[in-house]
């Protein structure tokens, strides 16, 4: 079942207990499936400024921006508390020019208990992160823009596709 904007609500959050703390959530009973989410970022900048990134002094911004994103998919659970250590069985970062600045899209796979949307974000972040550090002295203004899970697949809940995606 593909789901979009305005599906089903779960009738609660998975991260709080009875008494409203935060918890991890248990998978320990949860089956071992093939498990895939696919996260995009847009990180705007001025033409000036795009036209610059391949001829960046401080090296490839794009290819350094992608192993920066494989790397922090691999560390997510230490950046997000109640995320699980998850072993990942392929990471993969495209980062392509566009023509309002560079587009970043993470896909991130693994066998197991419980979902990688987050090692997706994550690693989409990072990435756009890892540009405006490479390009912020040509442009203070880059932007930031547009993170958000594109597609998951897996797991009890289905695959999940966002609209426009």
């Amino acid at each position: 079942m593909t789901r979009g904007l305005g599906s089903r609500v779960p009738k609660k959050l998975s991260h709080y207990d009875r008494k409203g703390r935060a918890k991890m959530v248990d998978v320990s009973a949860k089956v071992a499936t093939d498990r895939r989410a696919v996260a995009a970022v847009l990180v705007k900048m001025r033409p000036a400024t795009l036209r610059a990134v391949g001829r960046n002094p401080k090296g490839d911004s794009l290819e350094i921006a992608r192993f920066a994103g494989i790397a922090a998919a691999k560390r997510t659970a230490e950046l997000i508390p109640l995320c699980h250590p998850l072993l990942l069985s392929h990471v993969n970062i495209e980062a392509r020019l566009c023509k309002k600045g560079v587009m970043i899209t993470s896909t991130v796979r693994s066998m197991g208990p419980t979902g990688v949307e987050m090692e997706a974000l994550v690693a989409a972040s990072v990435a756009a992160l890892t540009v405006y550090d490479m390009c912020k002295a040509l442009d203070r203004g880059i932007e930031i823009t547009r993170l958000r899970l594109l597609e998951k697949r897996g797991g009890k809940t289905g695959t999940f596709r966002a609209r426009g995606a």
